[in-house]
Parts: structure tokens; C-alpha cells; sequence
């Protein structure tokens, strides 16, 4: 009996000794093994320079806290799950969990304090055997460094997609959405974006919201194009000093001389975010009394310039049966004016296919009278972003548009064959400037005819950029008031701007899947008790016979 005591007291040292071993090591050597299949908490090198960057504390609040049916607590779990990730790599990021409205008294403002800061509650139904009942969430976080400060949406609005499609699609971006915002944060703004104005582009209240939300990450400011006139050369080298220009929406033609400080700028390795109608039409035109408006081309005198590139902007409009709701007064009743939604099929409602990591996962993009995009033979490798649905035709111009269209009845076999137009294309490589061989409108030393490595996104309309604006107030890009719906036309336009200015490789990180398997909820409920008995009772049953064969081999092995 003494020797066994001896000989088990001897095992227990070796024991501590071992782990105080272990520890010391680990000291030294640092390793996470992520066991996963689809490695989901193996964080990417990109992420991880922007974690091992941050030098002071860095203060993540994360506000899903309450009673949560079990999708919601998958996305509390795969939140925890990555940021105790990134606490693993930099103990400067710090983070809990918190339910804001908790406490009934401050229940009001805190939800008025949220509200304000464009985070948006959500309200979700809780299911319990059978009852039903409705609890607030508020689906987000906030990241605090010093005294900046940015939110980061945990859940992906998806149109009529379900919770557990919606949850799945969240958790494939958490990594993005968390390294976005901290190096938003984190890092000093490097990169400049001019606004070209001078040719009849959107007014900046029309387009606040998407100007607020890129100020954030980097440098913008106006740039006219007015000066080429005078001082060409000058204006040139201004715009060279940027890094992305954004021409969203021009209705007025462009002078050979701007066009060629344009592809200069280009050639010269700047960036170029373009948002052209190639026909003249929009909705607040539509709303007169007729209710009727003439579409037609609009001349911009770009073609040849985006002929050189590899593409074409065909005057003609997007028909596409995947369209978003307009509303329409039908009638009064009393004093009330009766509204009804329709169906307005020349605002398709685009959902990206393209595992391009621009638009890959994300939810549909709202588009008003876009035009196709034809893609043209030469040596720049082009993307389709985003394209119309199977069920889209184009109508030619000039052609008149009325909102009674919206009553017509078509059938599938009108647009057999005719879909899938492209509306938004990636353009990548070493442009040829237009001016190649040709007679310049200026006279430039520095003429480029062949461009450095470059990129450009064209989108082939220009009200994508447009948030709509309500008692003076602008909303944000993306939300229509009139239906209270929300479309990705923000998100979709950031990734734009990040894919066409990032330098880290940030935005790969969208191309992330994960697999993530979800209970079936009916089956649950169906086998409900089977169920309970499998995820509670088992492992109590199993940790019960454990003890059970571990007291007995002892006891015989003592016994002895």
C-alpha cells in the first residue's frame, strides 16, 4: 500500500512537472489548432497584420445578448468564437458581450441612442414548444479606439432569404466585417478619392450617404474638371494626386480635353469608379402628371473612350421581371389617398451570382433604368459583377415609359434567351489610352499611350450612387422610404472602393466559406422529447458511466 502511494505521488509530480514545462515553452511558442473543416478559425494573414498592429486597447462591443432562438445563438457563439480568435493574437482587443436595452428604465433612450447611430433593432420571433412570443435584438457592434469609433452589422439583411440562410451568410463575413473595422480604426487614412464634378453629376445630397460612409476610411474631396479648359496640363497632375476618381451620373457631354485628363489619370494608375446612364430616364421625372416620359440616349461621348477599354454601354434599358416594388396611388377612400405596391420592372432587383469577392454573398442591389453592358475583345480581363436575371429582355430608345406598364402581363417566353445582361463589370490590367495614335486635344510631354497595371469598375447606372432624402434629411444609400425596404446599393459601392484602393488584400477576405450546419427546427419539434433526451440526457448518461467503470477499475486494482 505504501509503494502504491509512493509510486502514485511520484506520477502526480511528474505531472506538474510536465505542465509547468508545457507553460514554460509555450512562453516561446505560440500555436492555435483549428480543427475545423472548413477552417473557419483560421484567421487570415491579412487579418492578422491588422490585429498585431494595434498598440493600445481596442474595445469591442458586441450588443447580441438576450433570448435568442438557436440561429441567433450560432451567430453569438461564432461572434465569441472569432473575436476570442483575435484576442488570442493581440490582448489590446478587448471585448464583451452586452444586452443594451436590459434594463426597462433606459429601455427608450437606448433604443433613440442606437437608432441615431444607424443601428437598426430587429425584431425576432422566439419559439418555445410551440409559443411564440417577440424580443427585440440589436444585431450589431461597436468598435472604440481612442476617440474613433465604428459600428459592424453582425447580420446580413437578405431579402426573403430565411433566418438560418441569413445567419450562415453573416458568419462568412464576421472575419471581414471585424478586420474592416478595426483597421478602419486603427490605421491613419492614406488613400484620396476626388468626386469629379463639372458635367452634370449627382448633387452631393443625393449621394451624402455614400460620401459620409467613404470619408471614414479615407480622403475625398470635390474635383472639378471645369479648369481643363484653361490649364489642361495643371488640372492633369491635380487629379494625378489622387488614388480613385468617382464619376457618378454625368448628363452632360465631355470635352475631348477632359476626356483626356480622364485617361491620362488612368493611364497613369489611377483608379476609376464609373457610374453611367447611357439613356435619359429617371423616376422623378416619371412622377407628372402624365405620367409618361420619353427615354432616350443621353451623349456623353464616352463610347469610344470605353471602346478602347473593352466594353460598351448600349443606349438601351433593362427590362427584368426580378424587380423591386414601386407604390402607386390607386385610388381615395375618405380623405386617404390608397397606395399599392407594383412590381416596376425597369428597377431590377439584382442578386450578385459572381464568387468574385466584390459582391460575393451579398444581398440584392436595387438598379433604375440601367443599361446593358457589352463586353468587347481585347487584352484587359474582364468580370461581370453583376448582371441581370434569366427573365430580363432590353427595350430600345428612344422609347416612352409609363407607369402603367406597370399592369402589363408577360410570359416566360418573351425573354427566352434574352437575360442575363451585364449591368456591372470589373475591368483589370494595362488600359490602351484612347489617344493611342491619334492627334491629342492638348499637348502633353508625359503622354502615356500604354497604362501601368490598373483596375476599373463600370456600373451602367448612375441612381445606384443616389440615396433618396426625406423631410431635407438624406437616408441612407440603399433604403427605400416608400416601401421601407433595404437593398445593398451601400454595401455593394464600399466594396467597390475598397476592392479598387486595397492595398492589404482586405477584401479577399469576403471570398471566405463557411460551413456551418443548423439544426432542423421541424424535426426538432416533431421529436422533441428524443431530442432533449440526446442533447441533455446523453452526455449526463455518459459522464455517469464513466465514473461508474472508472470508481470500479480502481477499486480493483487497489483491491489487489
Amino acid at each position: 500500500m505504501k509503494e502504491n502511494k509512493s509510486k502514485a505521488l511520484k506520477q502526480l509530480g511528474i505531472v506538474f512537472l510536465a505542465i509547468i514545462v508545457i507553460n514554460l515553452i509555450s512562453n516561446f511558442f505560440f500555436k492555435r489548432f483549428d480543427l475545423t473543416q472548413d477552417k473557419r478559425y483560421t484567421l487570415s494573414e491579412t487579418t492578422l497584420n491588422i490585429i498585431k498592429d494595434v498598440e493600445s486597447p481596442l474595445y469591442i462591443e458586441v450588443y447580441l445578448e438576450g433570448n435568442f432562438p438557436p440561429e441567433f445563438k450560432r451567430l453569438q457563439n461564432e461572434t465569441k468564437q472569432l473575436l476570442e480568435e483575435f484576442t488570442a493574437y493581440n490582448s489590446n482587443i478587448i471585448f464583451n458581450f452586452k444586452n443594451p436595452i436590459e434594463k426597462e428604465e433606459t429601455r427608450v433612450e437606448k433604443m433613440k441612442e442606437f437608432y441615431a447611430k444607424g443601428m437598426q433593432p430587429l425584431s425576432i420571433t422566439v419559439e418555445d414548444k410551440g409559443k411564440q412570443s417577440q424580443e427585440v435584438v440589436f444585431p450589431w457592434a461597436q468598435a472604440t479606439y481612442g476617440d474613433k469609433f465604428t459600428k459592424v452589422a453582425l447580420l446580413k439583411n437578405l431579402m426573403g432569404a430565411s433566418t438560418e440562410q441569413k445567419v450562415i451568410s453573416s458568419v462568412q463575413h464576421l472575419e471581414f466585417g471585424f478586420a474592416e473595422a478595426i483597421n478602419k480604426i486603427s490605421k491613419e487614412k492614406q488613400k484620396k478619392i476626388a468626386v469629379i464634378k463639372g458635367n452634370g453629376e449627382v448633387l452631393e445630397p443625393f449621394m451624402a450617404d455614400f460620401l459620409r460612409t467613404v470619408k471614414e476610411s479615407y480622403y475625398i474631396g470635390p474635383f472639378t474638371l471645369d479648369s481643363v479648359a484653361k490649364q489642361p496640363i495643371q488640372t492633369l497632375e491635380a487629379l494625378k494626386k489622387y488614388d480613385l476618381a468617382v464619376i457618378a451620373k454625368p448628363t452632360e457631354a465631355f470635352t475631348e480635353e477632359e476626356k483626356q485628363v480622364l485617361d491620362q489619370f488612368i493611364m497613369n494608375g489611377g483608379k476609376t469608379l464609373w457610374l453611367v446612364d447611357a439613356v435619359s430616364a429617371d423616376m422623378d421625372s416619371l412622377y407628372n402628371e402624365t405620367g409618361t416620359i420619353l427615354a432616350a440616349q443621353r451623349e456623353l461621348n464616352l463610347t469610344d473612350m470605353f471602346f478602347k477599354y473593352g466594353i460598351r454601354i448600349n443606349p438601351l434599358l433593362v427590362k427584368d421581371e426580378y424587380a423591386t416594388p414601386i407604390k402607386l396611388a390607386t385610388g381615395n377612400q375618405g380623405s386617404e389617398t390608397q397606395m399599392q405596391e407594383y412590381t416596376w420592372k425597369f428597377a431590377p432587383f439584382i442578386y450578385p451570382t459572381s464568387t468574385n469577392p466584390i459582391v460575393k454573398n451579398m444581398e440584392g442591389i436595387k438598379f433604375e433604368f440601367a443599361s446593358p453592358i457589352e463586353i468587347l475583345k481585347n487584352d484587359i480581363k474582364k468580370t461581370v459583377l453583376l448582371s441581370s436575371s434569366e427573365y430580363s429582355k432590353t427595350i430600345g430608345t428612344p422609347s416612352p415609359i409609363s407607369l402603367d406598364m406597370v399592369t402589363e402581363e408577360t410570359t416566360p417566353e418573351e425573354y427566352e434567351g434574352k437575360g442575363l445582361l451585364p449591368v456591372a463589370v470589373l475591368l483589370e490590367g494595362k488600359f490602351k489610352s484612347m489617344y493611342q495614335n491619334r492627334v491629342l486635344p492638348f499637348k502633353d510631354n508625359s503622354f502615356q499611350a500604354i497604362g501601368k497595371e490598373n483596375k476599373m469598375i463600370v456600373i451602367s447606372d448612375g441612381d445606384v450612387i443616389k440615396n433618396q432624402i426625406d423631410k431635407g434629411v438624406p437616408l441612407e444609400l440603399g433604403f427605400d422610404k416608400w416601401t421601407n425596404q433595404l437593398y445593398g446599393n451601400k454595401e455593394f459601392l464600399m466594396n467597390c472602393v475598397n476592392y479598387l484602393l486595397d492595398d492589404n488584400g482586405l477584401i479577399n477576405i469576403r471570398s471566405k466559406d463557411v460551413d456551418l450546419p443548423l439544426l432542423n427546427k421541424e424535426e426538432v419539434y416533431k421529436n422533441y422529447t428524443m431530442a432533449q433526451m440526446v442533447t441533455v440526457g446523453l452526455p449526463i448518461v455518459i459522464l455517469a458511466l464513466f465514473g461508474f467503470l472508472f470508481t470500479y477499475l480502481r477499486k480493483i486494482k487497489y483491491s489487489r
